[in-house]
Order: structure tokens, then C-alpha cells, then sequence
């Protein structure tokens, strides 16, 4: 496998979308572990993206695996079990092509 995506809140602070970002990837690496093992093996790329709140991130979710992409969604105890990000196999690709990269500043109008 030759990418992996993790998409994250852009409404955490940048501290917690690092952190959850960190755990939906652990999340995938141990759900599909052939997959992740392919990806480490291989060009490593990984992709973070944004999606604006909660609701978005799920949304994206249920669209993602009713596609049949390979995902692992991470809820975070420590803020009420909410979704906060989530990682695909690569397969995701065009479904987040859109979507802005994670930590990223607006830029000026």
C-alpha cells in the first residue's frame, strides 16, 4: 500500500488533532495490520487532512465504509467518547481530494 490518510477536526486544538490524529493510526495499524505493515514497508506516505467538526468526520465515516474503504475511526474517551479522527487506506483518495490538509492556516483573502 502505497498511501495512508488520517483525517482529523479542525475544530480541536492543534495539539489534540496531532494526538488524535496519532491515535487513529494506531487504530488502523492494529485493526488491519497487513495493510499497515504493506504501507511501512513501502513509500510511507501519509496524508492528514481536515474536515470541520464532528459531524463531518462522521459523515465522511459512514460514506467511506458503505464504499468498502478501510477505515478505523478513533473516539476519544477524554472528550466523551466524540469522534475525532479517523484512518484510511488509500482507496479513500478521491473521497477526500477536496478536503484541506490537517494543521494548515487559512490563508489570507
Amino acid at each position: 500500500m502505497k498511501r495512508l490518510y488520517v483525517v482529523v477536526r479542525a475544530d480541536l486544538e492543534h495539539g489534540a488533532q496531532l494526538t488524535q490524529s496519532v491515535h487513529a493510526l494506531s487504530s488502523f495499524s492494529r485493526q488491519y495490520r497487513a495493510l499497515h505493515d504493506a504501507w511501512h514497508d513501502g513509500e510511507q506516505i501519509l496524508v492528514a487532512l481536515s474536515v470541520p467538526n464532528e459531524n463531518a468526520l462522521g459523515e465522511l465515516v459512514r460514506a467511506a465504509m458503505a464504499q468498502g474503504v478501510r477505515g478505523s475511526a478513533f473516539h476519544e474517551p477524554d472528550f466523551g467518547n466524540e469522534l475525532t479522527a479517523a484512518a484510511f487506506d488509500g482507496s479513500v483518495a478521491r473521497m477526500v481530494s477536496s478536503l484541506p490538509l490537517a494543521l494548515r492556516a487559512p490563508r489570507a483573502a
